[in-house]
């Protein structure tokens, strides 16, 4: 009662930056605190990945239980990018991109380019054909899922894989459609 619901006692919510109490920071999404924040590169850098993740919806007292697997994942590479300490780092993501809005998968995979560009290496279980498409390399289980797969039936680049080369290999088919200008869902 004493909070009406904003987790902090009076005291606390009598201390205003710019106005904001605590309790309003932690209701603004990561697009309007950065731009709240633009002067505190401290603050504003790990925000501006964040919103460049297309995570720019998320309120900042968000609970972390109330996150998407992607949205985690997509939190923790963020963190990644703000350590100065870089490269030499083996990321393994499992389906980043489930979920995501195309405009975002592109913004996601930006971020991704970053930390490799920075000498990290990145290993992405992923079936989807953008992400796949930019890989420096492809390594297809199959000949199908589960109990039917575990044998690699194709890998090489994108190119490679998508020359013909493994007829068992259903990735390889739907890259090079996808290659060729058909979209996954005119892929059969």
């Amino acid at each position: 009662d004493e909070c009406r619901g904003s987790r902090f006692n009076e005291e606390t919510l009598q201390i205003l930056f710019k106005g904001k109490t605590i309790a309003q920071v932690l209701e603004m999404t990561v697009e309007e605190a950065c731009a709240f924040f633009s002067g505190l590169s401290a603050i504003h850098r790990p925000l501006d990945i964040l919103q460049r993740m297309g995570l720019g919806y998320l309120h900042l007292g968000q609970p972390s239980p109330t996150l998407s697997g992607g949205e985690a994942q997509r939190i923790k590479i963020a963190s990644e990018l703000c350590k100065s300490d870089h490269g030499m780092t083996l990321y393994v993501l499992d389906e980043p991109t489930t979920g995501l809005h195309p405009a975002d998968i592109e913004r996601l995979l930006d971020v991704l380019q970053e930390l490799v560009n920075l000498g990290n290496s990145m290993v992405i279980i992923e079936h989807n054909l953008e992400v796949i498409s930019q890989a420096d390399k492809v390594i297809d289980l199959g000949p199908g899922g589960g109990g039917d797969g575990g044998m690699i039936v194709a890998e090489g680049t994108p190119e490679e894989i998508a020359s013909g080369r493994f007829p068992q290999s259903l990735t390889a088919r739907y890259v090079r459609d996808y290659r060729n200008g058909q979209r996954w869902s005119d892929a059969g």
